[in-house]
């Protein structure tokens, strides 16, 4: 491990906090994974011990520690905000998995700590680090593909629907899946802002339901005209399936297609293409940049290429779908100021 290796502290040993901790001590030499904080017994030590990390069940303990240099927050969603604004109080770097609070009030919360505190403040929006999405974005900014007017994000999860749809918070659809398509419309459109949503969504798993929302598409309009629909499943039997696709004055680009290789099969029984099962698999590379990103932006004492006010602006979208839903009708996006 380099001697200048960033100091990691992972909050959360859930399964996306579990696999963060693997790729972080595998796959990121710029990191090293110190510890893993879990309050529920046992938990923090069987995903750190094999990484020869310690476990620990207190976080103010490892915010104390001198031999962290940054947090990841990778617990529950309703806890970010509170994590980082910890983790800056405490001078510690942070890295949030989205979203970065449950409010637009509770997101400007930890982007003004963190700034205050002079701290780093990366969130996981992991499809900006996805080699396709990253050569596609050039293209973009590089005007090769001329005015953008069209852009399509998507993101289907995989299986046949929650097990448990009493399990499912409310709005999940819009806070915790979509927002990675919210994101990815805001940086394939740059320099543009969302202007209003509508959206439409509902229960097709488990018809009837009264707060479960499984399947939903969303139209964006953004200020230089371009109209932007994102789309999300809960329920994808073919598998994990990221996509995204933008429309220029002067060419198209598509990104993704949920195979894990390029290899097709032609046999009987036609064409076939093995695709990925989870989000960890598919964007294994991804996941590793993300945190290499966050290393080498304390290094060079620099912000990170995806901070809090991308969290903001992609939440004010989810809170806008939420309203739209509520309202039945086209809704206003929040912009920064306005004192959402």
């Amino acid at each position: 491990m380099p001697s200048s290796a960033l100091r990691i502290a992972l909050v959360g040993a859930g399964r996306i906090g579990a696999a963060h901790a693997e790729t972080i001590a595998r796959r990121v030499p710029e990191a090293d994974l110190v510890a893993v904080v879990d309050p529920r017994p046992g938990a923090a030590d069987a995903v750190a011990a094999p990484l020869g990390a310690r476990g620990e069940t207190s976080v103010e303990a490892v915010l104390a520690a001198p031999d962290v240099d940054a947090v990841v927050v990778a617990a529950s969603s309703s806890a970010h905000a509170e994590l980082i604004g910890a983790a800056a109080a405490a001078g510690k770097h942070v890295f949030s998995e989205k979203p970065a609070g449950m409010t637009l009030a509770e997101i400007d919360g930890a982007r003004r700590a963190t700034a205050a505190a002079g701290v780093a403040f990366q969130v996981g929006f992991n499809r900006r680090f996805a080699r396709e999405f990253v050569e596609a974005r050039a293209l973009i900014a590089d005007g090769h593909l001329g005015e953008v007017r069209q852009l399509r994000s998507l993101t289907r999860d995989p299986g046949r629907g929650p097990a448990d749809p009493d399990a499912v918070p409310e709005w999940t659809i819009f806070t915790q899946t979509l927002i990675h398509d919210f994101d990815t419309l805001n940086w394939l459109n740059p320099g543009a802002r969302a202007v209003d949503v509508v959206a439409t969504a509902g229960s097709l798993t488990a018809p009837g339901h009264p707060t479960l929302l499984d399947h939903a598409t969303v139209v964006v309009r953004y200020d230089n005209g371009a109209i932007g629909t994102a789309e999300a499943s809960f329920a994808a039997v073919h598998g994990y399936d990221v996509r995204g696709e933008v429309l220029g004055s002067e060419g198209m680009v598509t990104m993704g297609d949920g195979a894990r290789s390029s290899l097709r099969v032609h046999d009987g029984a036609g064409r076939r293409a093995a695709t990925s099962h989870s989000d960890t698999d598919l964007l294994a590379d991804a996941y590793a940049a993300e945190f290499a990103e966050l290393a080498h932006a304390v290094a060079q004492g620099r912000a990170p290429s995806v901070g809090g006010d991308d969290a903001w602006a992609a939440f004010a979208i989810a809170q806008a779908c939420i309203d739209s839903m509520t309202s039945g009708g086209r809704v206003a996006v929040s912009q920064p100021g306005s004192g959402a």
